[in-house]
């Protein structure tokens, strides 16, 4: 009797297991617009090599973020150029201009903007584009950001 509710502990340990893994969120990088995959990111400046930065210009601190565009045709490996521009706001609604600058390297072609951030500071980032097909689209996501 006591090892058959040892079994169903552990079974119900397991189910409980799995509900919790379904509920995980799952941070999406990308979005598709027709034919077209924008990807994005939001990274420390720290994770920028010294030789990178210097290379093209790149501050790098403690405080400092990268938000990293880049879009593509589907299927496609080679980068296209867009027109973007954007903000983040913070939880109490404070708006940060996101000046993006182009960076082509090899096939790749993707946008930089530096953003200075508070330790723990939530941001929702809202892009605007104009992809090359000329459609303007939306871009809203939200990211949490620590300092190392």
């Amino acid at each position: 009797m006591k090892s058959m509710l040892t079994a169903w502990a552990a079974i119900g340990l397991l189910w409980a297991a799995a509900i919790n893994a379904q509920d995980a969120k799952v941070i999406k990088n990308y979005q598709d617009y027709g034919d077209y995959r924008v990807s994005y990111s939001v990274f420390n400046s720290d994770l920028v090599s010294p030789e990178i930065a210097r290379q093209y210009n790149l501050v790098r601190a403690r405080d400092r973020a990268f938000v990293n565009i880049s879009v593509n045709k589907k299927g496609a490996l080679k980068g296209v150029s867009t027109k973007l521009s954007g903000h983040a706001t913070n939880l109490i609604q404070q708006s940060r201009p996101l000046k993006f600058r182009e960076i082509k390297d090899q096939d790749a072609v993707y946008y930089l903007a530096p953003l200075r951030f508070e330790n723990e500071e939530s941001l929702t980032f809202n892009i605007e584009l104009v992809l090359p097909d000329g459609s303007k689209q939306q871009l809203t996501f939200r990211r949490q950001l620590y300092k190392n």
